[in-house]
């Protein structure tokens, strides 16, 4: 069991590697629109793109997963025919919507109330639209290959072009809101391209029927949780920008974009995980293995929780040539970044959980969970938002985490149930609890008298608790703790050698 798990800890730690510098140079667009645009226009951008990622699962249909399960058994026909029927479909669907886009666009400006002087962005979302779709099945057979590095290194090259097109067109061009878009569609035109020698490597130029046919049926039945799924994520920008203003939806969204620190334990653990449990699932103790990986998988993400939980402040205020991480103008949105993270925190458990559902073909049942999720989030938003701005937008989503992670384990459990460690799962949960309480308490009532040195000493010593609080809790099995020794004692040993 171990070396399974090593192996999804590898894949997940190249994932990682990339996903971390990727993100964080994504992340450095975060303080530089803050810095750059003002509130108003950080909203706009707030809002376009969660439209955007609404209309990524219609073009998108489900053949990403579909690819990914047929290209693990090949039972319908062999790697190349699996990838070139799901790679020529996506290309003239995708060609096709984005044609409609350009045709209606004036109408779809007006429906979505997109100021006219910003005529260059719904061509700029056609463009990425058709481009990122026709990257999905290229991107996906290198995680089905695990070439991991390859995979990095173009996600990472995206986002390189990405950040130096808002600086080029933003700060020496001052394109304002349309540079953003711009230099949206450049990069994902740029990666398309950059796919090409992959694209080569597999395409055949036929399409099968009977092996479309079964990728379709797998695909499309996971439209309406993918669009649930958005509603999850996204919803609460349109439905706060139509309660306030642009200007509160862009504080709102600097501030959930600091959630990027458990995003990116969530994201790293999603490429990895996919192809991880198709190919374990044949494994006679796989439903072992994937108990003690969500344990772990928790583990991690209680402690990064807690960790930036603690520390927010004291990053955001980072600053250099007086300049800071987050514009000042934006700090009053910093008490959601909590519920943020734990908001994410449950989505991975919600990743984890649902594996058996695509494992067992049941990819129509992901609907129950991610529509609980929907359905929470939209009723919350629309009841809490105008009672608590922002924060009821971070509650609202945080509850749909938490059902929408609920609901997709009593559904998967009735397909393929596991016997999950909730013992310990509840331990890290009480633990991280625990100690993010008593700094509550410590900096409510002695914050002033401690000053900004006491509550750092204040925070170092929360997670010694945390750790200690685990151990007294015997979190911890013996098999655990000897592997945990035996690697201190290997890299003492080579410290010494060297």
């Amino acid at each position: 069991m171990f070396t399974q798990i090593k192996r999804l800890g590898a894949d997940t730690a190249v994932y990682g590697i990339s996903t971390i510098v990727g993100r964080f140079l994504s992340f450095l667009l975060v303080p530089f629109y803050t810095n750059v645009l003002v509130p108003g226009e950080y909203g706009i951008v707030t809002y376009v793109y969660a439209l955007i990622a609404f209309v990524n699962v219609i073009y998108s249909y489900g053949l990403e997963s579909a690819y990914f399960k047929y290209a693990a058994t090949l039972e319908k026909g062999t790697a190349k025919e699996t990838f070139s029927t799901s790679f020529l479909t996506l290309c003239g669907s995708s060609l096709l919507l984005s044609a409609l886009l350009l045709v209606w666009r004036g109408d779809i400006a007006a429906r979505i109330d997109l100021p006219a002087s910003l005529s260059l962005v719904l061509p700029c979302c056609a463009g990425m639209l058709a481009f990122d779709a026709i990257a999905l099945v290229p991107f996906a057979s290198l995680r089905m290959e695990r070439k991991a590095k390859t995979f990095a290194l173009l996600k990472l090259l995206n986002i390189v072009i990405n950040v130096i097109s808002n600086i080029i067109l933003l700060v020496y061009y001052r394109m304002g809101v349309e540079g953003v878009f711009i230099s949206g569609v450049i990069a994902s035109g740029a990666t398309a391209l950059m796919l090409l020698p992959t694209i080569y490597r597999h395409l055949t130029l036929s399409v099968r029927p009977a092996l479309l046919s079964a990728l379709i049926r797998f695909g499309v039945p996971t439209i309406p949780s993918g669009l649930a799924a958005m509603v999850i994520q996204v919803i609460d920008r349109p439905i706060l920008r139509a309660f306030t203003d642009d200007a509160t939806v862009g504080i709102y969204q600097a501030n959930y974009k600091l959630g990027i620190f458990m995003m990116l334990i969530v994201s790293m653990f999603d490429y990895a995980w996919r192809p991880f449990f198709f190919s374990t699932a044949k494994e006679v103790n796989a439903k072992e293995i994937f108990s003690r990986v969500l344990t772990y998988l928790v583990l991690g993400m209680g402690a990064v929780f807690l960790f930036f939980s603690l520390y927010i402040d004291d990053i955001v205020r980072l600053s250099y040539d007086g300049h800071y991480l987050i514009r000042s103008l934006y700090w009053s949105g910093l008490p959601i970044v909590p519920i943020v993270l734990l908001g994410y925190l449950f989505l991975g458990i919600s990743t984890s959980v649902t594996a058996g559902l695509y494992i067992e073909k049941k990819t129509r049942w992901l609907i129950v969970g991610t529509a609980t999720g929907a359905v929470i989030n939209i009723v919350a938003n629309y009841v809490l938002i105008p009672l608590y701005g922002i924060y009821g937008a971070a509650w609202a989503t945080l509850l749909a985490y938490v059902g929408m992670a609920v609901a997709g384990y009593l559904t998967v459990r009735r397909f393929y149930p596991v016997t999950y460690e909730w013992r310990r799962i509840l331990v890290v949960f009480a633990c991280a609890g625990v100690c993010f309480a008593i700094f509550l308490m410590m900096r409510n009532t002695w914050g002033s008298m401690l000053g900004r040195e006491g509550l750092f000493a204040a925070k170092c010593a929360v997670m010694v608790l945390f750790i200690s609080l685990l151990a007294a809790a015997k979190f911890f099995t013996r098999g655990e703790i000897m592997r945990m020794r035996s690697v201190l004692t290997s890299i003492m040993n080579r410290r010494i050698l060297s």
